[in-house]
């Protein structure tokens, strides 16, 4: 366990505007054994030309696997005792697989251990670090948590021969979520290590962030009533986050009936609506604050989470409610 090897496994589809930044920091990490793999689901945008200037394995699939599929080759050709899952637009520090070794020694080798995104985005941005500091809250707050997101996961290779590989036929997302609750049935334990992080390429504008709100939202609601869970505090499917929507619209409705009424009730049930959301979201709203970013950078954060953010995850979560081919 002093020097474990270390596969690192790295699907990709059309990452020419990651790829180069991601694959330039995983070469660099300061470990004596390690591979970097890298899987390329099909690009179609020269990705294959910029993984081939790196120092790393390059895989070509041969038809389109997806996600998974990326992942489950990138896992057939891995020659280390650890898999080490990354994601094409995370930026891995030197000292990642120092701090993975450390884990693995502390919670031993049978486990799933997951870290999280850096709270700042690689590319800084209002919206990229928005995202970046509540996926980072979201994923960071159990000790167990109910799944382990591909960004950062680590796990013994034994650990995922045994119980199973991704489900190549899966949604379009949340493979990683389905195989963990599944692995949790049969008794594999998750522990987050919020110290394993990685930074986020997200390059979000105001509309990348509202799209990327409505597609998650859309298969998280989708998987989550397929799954019978639709009300647990599931990581990025936050407490915090739908309540957030519940009482925005709550607050809109009652605004609305107080436009076309006129009667006083319909002012103080959203003022206390308010009151309550941010009750309830105040760890969310601190780690804004405590971020690293600017006083400015968290208000930001806070006014558009209260206000915009609600809008494409409520129609994202409408949509998952209607039948899906």
């Amino acid at each position: 366990m002093d020097e474990p090897f270390f596969s690192i496994v790295i699907p990709v589809y059309n990452g020419t505007h990651t790829i180069d930044a991601c694959l330039q920091a995983a070469s660099a990490i300061d470990w004596p054994r390690f591979e970097v793999i890298v899987v390329d689901d099909m690009s179609t945008d020269g990705t294959g030309e910029k993984i081939a200037r790196h120092p790393v394995r390059h895989i070509k699939l041969s038809k389109k696997g997806g996600a998974s599929g990326a992942r489950n080759a990138g896992v057939d050709a891995a020659k280390g005792e650890f898999v080490f899952f990354i994601d094409a637009d995370c930026v891995p520090p030197k000292d990642l697989l120092r701090k993975a070794a450390r884990a693995l020694q502390q919670e031993g080798s049978d486990v799933v251990i997951g870290g999280t995104y850096t709270p700042l985005a690689h590319d800084h941005g209002l919206f990229s670090s928005f995202q970046s500091v509540f996926v980072n809250y979201s994923e960071t707050k159990y000790r167990e948590p109910d799944y382990i997101a591909t960004h950062a996961m680590l796990m013994p290779m034994s650990v995922f021969r045994k119980h199973g590989r991704f489900d190549e036929h899966f949604l379009p997302i949340l493979e990683d979520v389905e195989l963990c609750h599944r692995w949790r049935r049969q008794g594999v334990k998750l522990v987050m290590r919020p110290e394993l992080q990685v930074a986020h390429i997200f390059r979000f504008t105001l509309w990348r962030s509202m799209k990327n709100a409505y597609r998650k939202s859309r298969w998280w609601t989708l998987y989550s009533l397929r799954n019978k869970d639709y009300l647990t505090d599931s990581g990025t499917a936050s407490v915090e986050l739908k309540s957030n929507v519940v009482l925005w619209a709550i607050e809109t409705l009652s605004l609305l009936l107080y436009l076309w009424s006129g009667l006083a009730v319909f002012v103080w049930l959203p003022l206390g609506a308010m009151v309550l959301n941010a009750w309830l979201s105040r760890r969310l709203l601190a780690a804004y604050f405590r971020s690293g970013g600017s006083a400015g950078f968290a208000l930001g954060c806070v006014l558009y989470y209260f206000l915009v953010y609600p809008i494409p995850v409520a129609l994202g979560s409408l949509r998952g409610l209607l039948p899906h081919r």
